[in-house]
């Protein structure tokens, strides 16, 4: 069983406060930390829900599980601050659990984003900017704010979801697009990632990933991609998303690894 703390852990001026939920493994201590950012869209989306269709004892029970705490961090939507306020949001649940972390049993030094959708895209942002991240793990996420501009949801330019995020479409205001996209910011000392993409997504094409990852293998960062055939958007379609799990946490167990003495 896992300890849940609900956590304001920000108050933007003007704006609502932010809250966490904490989970945390029983008897924790200093226990590696996955820091999760829901998707929805930038509109849309709750910090409660891992994925629509997917239960808390299948993704933030099975993560606790395998020794980790989880703290599921909210963020202002698109409709109440255009980007790049979502990332300020990010940083200040970090600083949270540098600050406070080790009093709930969490070793904020082993850390993990892992972001679902839009939630990935900003988990990448911020892994891409930061040095105390040890991995992120980015599912199904938008890395390319342009390409996917182009991409026909059957809405007029000004109502997708990315140019409700950053205020006009992509291809109107390029240079904040490409702030946005996690794919203009990759670089040689980027932390390791574990990318999941269903081969059938219909919201974010399967091709913002496979440009993603193999932009990150040019600048010769540790990456894992791994095509989910037949998966759709948020793992629809799939019978058994179990093994998606456990490959993330894999991973996460992984990069944070304490360092043995040498």
């Amino acid at each position: 069983m896992s300890t849940i703390l609900e956590i304001d852990f920000a108050q933007p001026p003007g704006f609502r406060p932010l809250s966490l939920d904490l989970r945390t493994p029983s008897a924790a201590d200093a226990a590696p930390v996955v820091v999760f950012l829901h998707g929805g869209g930038w509109l849309r989306g709750s910090r409660k829900v891992f994925t629509p269709g997917i239960g808390a004892a299948e993704s933030f029970d099975r993560i606790v599980a395998a020794g980790f705490a989880v703290a599921s961090c909210e963020y202002r939507l698109s409709g109440e601050a255009l980007f790049p306020a979502q990332l300020d949001d990010v940083a200040a649940a970090l600083a949270w659990l540098h600050a406070h972390g080790a009093e709930h049993g969490v070793d904020a030094s082993r850390l993990v984003l892992w972001g679902v959708s839009a939630g990935a895209t900003l988990a990448a942002l911020t892994g891409l900017g930061r040095d105390d991240v040890r991995g992120v793990v980015d599912w199904f996420g938008p890395t390319d704010l342009i390409a996917l501009a182009q991409h026909d949801t059957g809405e007029p330019p000004a109502e997708t979801r990315e140019a409700r995020w950053l205020g006009a479409p992509a291809t109107e205001i390029p240079d904040a697009a490409l702030r946005a996209s996690p794919i203009a910011h990759v670089h040689a000392g980027s932390p390791p990632f574990h990318i999941a993409h269903g081969t059938d997504d219909e919201h974010v094409p399967f091709a913002q990933s496979a440009s993603f990852a193999r932009a990150l293998r040019a600048a010769g960062v540790d990456v894992e991609f791994h095509p989910v055939d037949g998966g759709r958007h948020f793992w629809q379609g799939l019978d058994d998303t179990g093994p998606v799990f456990d490959r993330a946490i894999e991973f996460a167990a992984r990069v944070t690894a304490r360092v043995q003495p040498g």
